[in-house]
């Protein structure tokens, strides 16, 4: 008979078992070591309000924290006929502490359970790919730098439109970055707060102390009203997910231009032979796999927040089973965006980028503009010398001046790398991971 919290002394019908579990004891892997650190917290709580002797907390905590290191060694797992996460967890202690380990429950439901153990893995998540967008930016900025003097033709409409740098392209996903921390950061602010408590949404008749796990949970606050606490599961999903299609948004864009740069008919970058795949019937070949891939599955981050919604969006308040669907597009889709931001980071690192572009004729019309702002500071009026400009290049009398001055804030000559760095220190130090950092390591 499987183990079941629930457990009244009855079976379930397999098909019905196996149709209401689909794949959630996969996804409960993602979350293992998080519901053991809820646990730990729960444990100290329940001790502070008579619910445990001491003797009895520091006996379950001394379990938790070994089954915490199993999960950290990969070791843990959720035996065959065991429910869920909670379920194994509770199983671990009972073999090791008899009905000591049943008392654990005390106060909680699965629904609060689960809520901050996605909440728990969540933030943590929150917090890997803060870092890794960082090191992108890093490596993006370090390019901007770089290449700062190195012209290439700017597009409208994938038209040849006016001169742009490598200085401006590198330093404009970079700023975008930026934009997308402004996401993750309300993410963050979404994800950090304490669901534990509300237990099946409705709180509980024991005298819980909720400040106390916030505490020790390292949260910025609770979430005070219990029916809400409940409400945000998969609101926080949903939340998050849009954050993460914003960072993904900026990779798929960067990933095209780099796959349009590298062709042949551009050559404006190369990248290493090594970071390249061939063909099995031209030899010549060298495919940017790497960013079509980032494009890829940057595109499928995308859809996320549409997943999410649909599956979420038209339930009323209180628990339902179809929350559980939304665990396996999001649990997921954090591995996938912090591989992208691995690779994307790395490949940049790699580029090569062409410095002799606009010296091609074809590229000369990328000056027309230069030399119509060069007719009004001479006194022209501007549709004059724009007309003059434009019967030249119809004419074939057109000779660009590629001598150029760009002067103001973002422009070629002024990157203002500096002030764009600086917004994304801003973002970062917003994000102080320390307390987060030191309450878990305070509870293992």
């Amino acid at each position: 008979m499987a183990t079941k919290l629930w457990d009244k002394d009855y079976d379930i019908n397999s098909e019905i078992e196996r149709f209401t579990i689909g794949n959630d004891l996969e996804m409960d892997m993602y979350l293992s070591k998080y519901d053991v650190l809820g646990s730990i917290a729960h444990v100290i709580m329940l001790e502070s309000i008579g619910l445990l002797k001491k003797s009895e907390k520091d006996s379950i905590l001394k379990e938790l924290r070994k089954i915490y290191s199993s999960c950290q060694r990969g070791e843990f797992k959720i035996e065959e006929g065991v429910e869920d996460v909670h379920s194994q967890v509770e199983l671990l202690l009972t073999r090791k502490l008899g009905d000591l380990g049943k008392k654990i429950h005390s106060g909680r439901s699965r629904n609060d359970q689960v809520l901050l153990d996605l909440k728990l893995f969540t933030r943590s998540q929150i917090m890997e790919i803060t870092l890794l967008v960082k090191e992108l930016f890093d490596e993006l900025i370090s390019k901007s730098n770089e290449y700062k003097d190195v012209l290439m033709p700017g597009y409208t409409h994938l038209q040849v439109a006016m001169p742009s740098s490598f200085g401006l392209w590198f330093g404009a996903y970079a700023e975008s970055l930026v934009d997308d921390m402004y996401l993750l950061e309300a993410a963050w602010r979404i994800t950090n707060r304490n669901p534990l408590g509300s237990a099946a949404g409705y709180g509980s008749s024991f005298p819980l102390n909720r400040e106390m796990t916030t505490q020790l949970l390292g949260f910025d606050s609770v979430n005070y009203n219990v029916v809400y606490a409940q409400m945000t599961r998969g609101k926080m999903e949903r939340e998050v997910s849009f954050a993460l299609a914003s960072v993904a948004s900026t990779l798929s864009k960067m990933a095209f231009d780099a796959c349009l740069f590298n062709c042949q008919n551009f050559s404006f970058i190369t990248l290493p032979k090594e970071c390249t795949t061939g063909s099995s019937i031209m030899p010549h070949k060298k495919n940017p796999d790497v960013f079509e891939l980032i494009r890829a599955r940057c595109n499928r981050l995308q859809s996320l927040p549409g997943q999410i919604t649909l599956m979420m969006n038209n339930l009323p308040s209180g628990y339902f089973r179809d929350l559980q669907e939304i665990k396996e597009v999001f649990l997921p889709s954090f591995g996938a965006l912090k591989d992208c931001l691995k690779m994307a980071t790395y490949i940049i690192s790699k580029i090569k980028v062409r410095k002799d572009i606009l010296s091609e004729k074809m590229y000369d019309d990328v000056f027309s503009v230069e030399e119509v702002n060069r007719l009004v500071l001479g006194g022209m009026p501007f549709r004059d010398a724009y007309k003059k400009v434009g019967l030249d290049i119809e004419d074939g009398k057109f000779t660009p001046n590629k001598d150029i001055h760009h002067t103001h804030e973002g422009s070629i000559g002024n990157l203002c790398n500096d002030k764009i760095r600086e917004l994304m220190e801003q973002r970062i130090k917003s994000l102080d991971f320390s307390k987060v950092e030191k309450a878990e390591k305070d509870l293992l």
